[in-house]
């Protein structure tokens, strides 16, 4: 996903204010999911909700007015109700690592208690995982499923 920055994202310095860097995360894995045919909202009116948990991360470079962004969404752990991705900020212009994180979501029912991961969600990011460590042949990495 990209994001374009603009003046109001930035602090006096010149600089993207750090906390908007979580927003810019929170958009991309918002749309990791629609972009694999799940919105966070309709996952949400059955039930399943996924609150983060647990951030880490590091901030390694700035970013400025009118720099375009990207934010990369990839998933690195899953288990029964509990899922973590890696999400990586990058200037389109040149390249550079901006922002690293590895954030953590769990896996919630409307009554806010811990509940499995729902097994088409597992799937996918199961299977992105797979992509992501090349366990998955060529032929597949463009959209396929890994067995």
């Amino acid at each position: 996903m990209d994001v374009r920055i603009y003046y109001e994202d930035t602090d006096s310095g010149g600089v993207v204010y750090h906390a908007n860097y979580i927003k810019y995360m929170e958009r991309a894995r918002t749309e990791f999911f629609r972009n694999h045919g799940f919105l966070v909202a309709e996952l949400a009116l059955n039930g399943n909700v996924f609150p983060v948990v647990r951030m880490e991360i590091d901030f390694k470079a700035p970013a400025f007015h009118d720099d375009l962004l990207s934010i990369i969404t990839t998933p690195v752990r899953t288990s029964g109700s509990s899922a973590t991705m890696s999400q990586k900020i990058v200037r389109h212009r040149d390249g550079t690592l901006l922002v690293e994180g590895l954030i953590t979501l769990a896996c919630i029912g409307l009554n806010h208690k811990a509940r499995r991961i729902p097994v088409e969600i597992r799937n996918l990011l199961e299977n992105e995982l797979k992509k992501s460590e090349g366990k998955c042949p060529e032929s597949l990495m463009d959209g396929g499923q890994c067995e």
